[in-house]
């Protein structure tokens, strides 16, 4: 007889999630009882307990209340989301912007207007799970290619034609950290008549000289055959997301984005904190400081088995999943939260540590930590 208790298969004790029931103080973490320096979130500049961003946060919670009690085409829309679309579209260079709840859902209910049954998406291996269920969930026809192989993406272009054709890949890999080849992927795109969507979450607000992430600084910002998806959780600091396109994809966005029309939208304080937080990131001070915390890391770090990355990402390659998890509780011992990344999320014998640097990070710390990384190695 079937019921609940046996509906699940087990999984392996190796490969086990758990919720960890911790506190986050900052460039700290509160776990079982000890306080961790945290090299795990994606607070890559250290916006989240900015003075700024809380100041802003706090007089519109005061003004205003706590959520928004609608979705954006019924009563939850904000002035606030109007302005922060303008100036993110103006910063990023684009001609518009939609403000959604959550990476997930933007990527999600992207590619499902994007997608019909005649459509064929092109997708690297290694794309966010948010990009892969968007792309199943679109009806279209799913092409996967090895990672950031382009030889092997235009041999399947070729043999794939079609009138609707999308190439789908992340900016900076969330799990490996490095980039997508913007370049190829643009030229592609012009000799088989395909638009691209890149999903560039990691890198608005860490990579490039001025924080814009990869699209801008590969000279792509605003081509008609672009569309760019980016967050406010993690360089921002904050919570939601955003599209970036032509005016035309962005009026129809919100005439037919399911995740956009049937979800609650954003409550008002998160605007308000990411125009404050917009401010602060265009002002490069901190996006500076995180390259020289990145750099720092990298010239501690020389000789590990570290996967290549310029970006905040810095993954430790470990290999097998009990070796990985054995490896951060010896750095949990050391005073540092690293967690152990395993499959299904990465490929299997590929499980790692997934260093996150954050320009908060103190350069001493860096150092303490490659430190810990070396001696529980050794």
């Amino acid at each position: 007889m079937n019921d609940t208790r046996n509906w699940l298969a087990p999984v392996d004790a190796t490969r086990q999630r758990r919720l960890p029931k911790l506190t986050r103080q900052g460039t700290h973490i509160a776990l079982d009882g000890r306080t961790l320096h945290n090299f795990a979130a994606n607070d890559y500049l250290g916006l989240s307990r900015h003075p700024a961003l809380l100041a802003a946060a706090r007089q519109n919670l005061e003004s205003r209340g706590l959520g928004s009690g609608a979705s954006r085409l019924i009563s939850g829309d904000d002035a606030a989301l109007h302005r922060l679309e303008q100036e993110l579209a103006e910063w990023l260079g684009f001609e518009a912007a939609l403000v959604v709840g959550s990476g997930m859902l933007a990527n999600i209910g992207l590619l499902q207007v994007l997608s019909d049954r005649h459509t064929h998406l092109f997708t690297d291996r290694l794309n966010h799970a948010s990009l892969v269920d968007g792309a199943r969930l679109g009806g279209g026809h799913v092409h996967r290619y090895h990672h950031r192989d382009m030889g092997e993406l235009a041999r399947l272009l070729g043999r794939h034609p079609g009138a609707r054709r999308i190439l789908v890949s992340d900016g900076i890999f969330s799990m490996d950290g490095d980039a997508a080849d913007i370049t190829t992927l643009m030229a592609l795109a012009e000799d088989h008549d395909a638009i691209v969507v890149i999903d560039d979450a990691h890198g608005i607000g860490s990579v490039g000289t001025d924080g814009r992430g990869i699209i801008a600084a590969a000279g792509f910002s605003g081509h008609p055959r672009l569309i760019c998806v980016g967050t406010f959780g993690k360089a921002f600091g904050g919570y939601g997301a955003f599209i970036l396109g032509t005016r035309e994809l962005i009026a129809g966005l919100v005439q037919r984005m399911r995740t956009l029309i049937y979800s609650t939208a954003l409550p008002p304080l998160l605007p308000q904190a990411s125009l404050a937080a917009l401010q602060l990131v265009r002002e490069g001070r901190l996006v500076e400081r995180l390259h020289a915390r990145i750099a720092c890391f990298r010239r501690h770090a020389e000789g590990l088995p570290l996967l290549p990355s310029t970006s905040p990402i810095q993954p430790l390659l470990v290999g097998d999943d009990a070796a990985a998890l054995r490896l951060s509780a010896r750095l949990a011992d050391a005073g540092f939260f690293v967690p152990a990344i395993r499959p299904p999320t990465v490929p299997s014998g590929t499980a790692r540590l997934r260093i996150a640097l954050s320009a908060a990070h103190d350069e001493a710390d860096i150092a303490d930590l490659v430190a810990a990384i070396r001696a529980a190695l050794a």
